[in-house]
């Protein structure tokens, strides 16, 4: 059977659920409930039909739509919708995520509850919208209403400091879109002002019909990285990160580690590094050293937290570090450990959140030292949250260790001395994750408290065993998302690669672009 329009069905289906939420009848919460996640379980059931139907031996985009949206004065925005190695599973992990954490917030949220399931289904139109676009305003503009959700999330349904976290993060990303809407015009104007559309871009880059000075392509990479840096987050760009987890509600920091950070290393991938490929060369060195920097600092600081959710976000510091290391060691290893270690992550650390959401809602404490020997009386909440961490610390047989190890291995072919300090995180991370699970699952129950939470309901199990199906199968069976990721891969390595000149300058050389795919992906 072939569903045609795929990635629209994909990008807006979960606005159409949050459109018929607000007519919806509010007499029951249990059936508001239910709506949103099978509704949004329908989501992600269809995203594996890209999955699927998915062409690994082609690196081109793949199920591609277009049609006119904006018209006028000679130019024109497209609703232009692909998908590639690059972004294939980073579609299928949104819709992944998105259910679970919504079946996670079955008791946690009580008030407003409609509002929180419009604005969940909202943000998951806005991530897939991101992953999906090849037209520049389009990508602004589905980067732009991601954040409307996300700041409400946080701002209604958060914690004490819900106010002063969603702010900073609105207005750190807005700082950062601004510069990029500013990148994108002037690419429009340099590529003759008729057309934002991104594969014309690089056709018209690779072909010489479209020349940059080293000036310009410089200030357009540092737009467009200063964008994706705040996203990630990039060290020193992370200070919004750990309020805004620590103040969003459970679902919403599943989403904001699972998928929002992976929206900056996609962006660097999809834009960075094939449109301005000699300045992603030049600032490899910085750029690697920021990711080192993050790797270190953010497991130090993890080590010391005494709040587990800040703990959890300090360790997306150290792993998103890596990312860039591995990402800006341009081998294909990197890039492909970089790449796997995006999925790797938004599973392990969104699972993290999920777990200690679930601590949270029996104890209402996430302070480290109020805990001790909850293995005795929630023993099935204890060996999931022993696999997450393990995963997390890459641990061989799980998912982590596919990505690290790939990403380490790229660092070293390039750079053995990077290789050596990013090495370092697996250790660090090892110390700070296997240390607090000792002091909030071992020793001795001396707190009444402890004594007295229960275990897991099954609605927690069902939410948890897919994530951990999911570890094993990439740990153990790695194959069919490298295969799919690989020919993408390499296409933005020869960019990347094209771009030296022998005598140690750089430069844009010609490089084909396959043709597109059409909509049956084949």
């Amino acid at each position: 059977m072939q569903i045609t329009h795929i990635l629209s069905w994909l990008t807006y289906l979960p606005a159409a659920l949050a459109a018929a939420l607000v007519f919806f009848p509010g007499g029951s919460a249990r059936a508001l409930k239910w709506f949103a996640v099978l509704g949004s379980t329908g989501v992600f059931l269809l995203s594996l039909y890209p999955v699927y139907h998915f062409d690994p031996g082609y690196g081109g985009m793949q199920f591609v739509e277009e049609s006119a949206w904006i018209q006028a004065g000679g130019y024109s925005i497209s609703h232009h919708l692909g998908i590639d190695g690059i972004s294939l599973f980073l579609v299928a992990l949104t819709t992944f995520l998105t259910p679970l954490a919504l079946l996670a917030s079955w008791n946690s949220i009580a008030q407003r509850l409609k509002g929180f399931l419009i604005c969940m289904l909202l943000l998951e139109t806005g991530m897939v919208g991101v992953f999906c676009a090849l037209d520049l305003v389009l990508f602004y503009v589905f980067w732009e209403v991601m954040l409307i959700p996300m700041y409400f999330l946080i701002g209604i349904w958060g914690g004490e400091h819900r106010i002063y976290a969603a702010v900073k993060f609105i207005l750190y990303t807005m700082v950062g879109s601004l510069l990029m809407l500013v990148a994108i015009i002037y690419l429009f104007l340099a590529n003759g002002g008729t057309t934002f559309d991104l594969l014309a871009v690089y056709q018209n880059l690779e072909s010489g019909r479209l020349v940059l000075s080293h000036r310009a392509e410089f200030w357009l990479f540092m737009a467009f990285l200063i964008a994706f840096a705040i996203k990630v987050p990039i060290f020193p760009f992370h200070t919004w990160l750990p309020d805004a987890h620590v103040e969003a509600p459970t679902a919403g920091s599943v989403i904001l580690a699972g998928v929002l950070l992976k929206m900056g290393t996609y962006g660097l991938l999809r834009f960075c590094l094939p449109l301005f490929p000699a300045a992603a060369v030049a600032a490899a060195p910085y750029l690697s050293v920021l990711g080192l920097v993050g790797i270190v600092y953010g497991a130090l600081v993890a080590m010391v937290q005494p709040d587990l959710k800040k703990l959890v976000a300090y360790s997306s510091v150290s792993h998103m570090g890596l990312i860039i290391v591995g990402m800006f060691a341009f081998t294909l290893q990197g890039l492909e450990g970089a790449t796997m270690q995006m999925l790797n992550h938004g599973l392990s650390t969104g699972a993290l959140f999920l777990l200690v959401g679930m601590i949270y809602d029996r104890r209402h404490t996430r302070m480290i030292a109020n805990f001790g020997g909850l293995a005795h009386n929630s023993p099935v909440l204890a060996a999931f949250f022993l696999v997450v961490t393990l995963s997390s610390i890459g641990l061989p047989g799980l998912n982590g260790f596919v990505g690290e190890v790939l990403a380490l291995v790229g660092t070293f072919l390039r750079n053995r001395t990077y290789a050596a300090i990013a090495a370092t995180g697996m250790i660090l991370g090892a110390v700070y994750m296997l240390w607090m699970y000792q002091r909030v699952f071992l020793g001795k129950v001396t707190d009444p408290a402890n004594a007295a939470m229960g275990d897991i309901r099954s609605r927690d199990r069902a939410v948890l065993i897919p994530i951990v199906i999911m570890m094993l199968w990439m740990g153990v069976y790695s194959a069919p998302f490298l295969r799919r990721m690989d020919a993408s891969l390499e296409l933005v390595q020869k960019r990347v690669h094209d771009a030296r000149a022998p005598e140690g300058g750089y430069q844009v050389r010609q490089l084909k672009t396959p043709a597109i795919r059409k909509s049956d992906g084949r």
